[in-house]
């Protein structure tokens, strides 16, 4: 029963990543592609989730610490290059 569950929740889990890649595509503004980028790090992160207690492994822990850490910081470096231009700034010693 319980990997039934598991199996539909991964199913109608990629339905939504489909939804949030479209909606990265085509998103009218660049917020709304910041946000669709930050929900499809949540979303594979929840996939990978899934998936790990499906097959009954702790070997994925990594892997999710690992899509998390790299979507926030692809979101606060998207944000940051919409808001201001430029992800890094430099100083001119000049």
């Amino acid at each position: 029963m319980i990997q039934t569950i598991l199996i539909y929740s991964l199913v109608f889990l990629s339905f939504a990543i489909f939804a949030t890649i479209y909606r990265l595509i085509k998103g009218p503004t660049a917020p709304d592609r910041v946000q669709a980028l930050d929900a499809l790090g949540i979303n594979l992160l929840s996939g990978v989730a899934i998936f790990s207690v499906l097959v009954r492994s702790t070997g994925f822990f990594e892997v999710i610490l690992l899509i998390g850490i790299l979507s926030f910081i692809g979101t606060i470096a998207f944000a940051r290059y919409i808001e201001r231009g430029v992800v890094i700034e430099r100083k001119q010693s000049d």
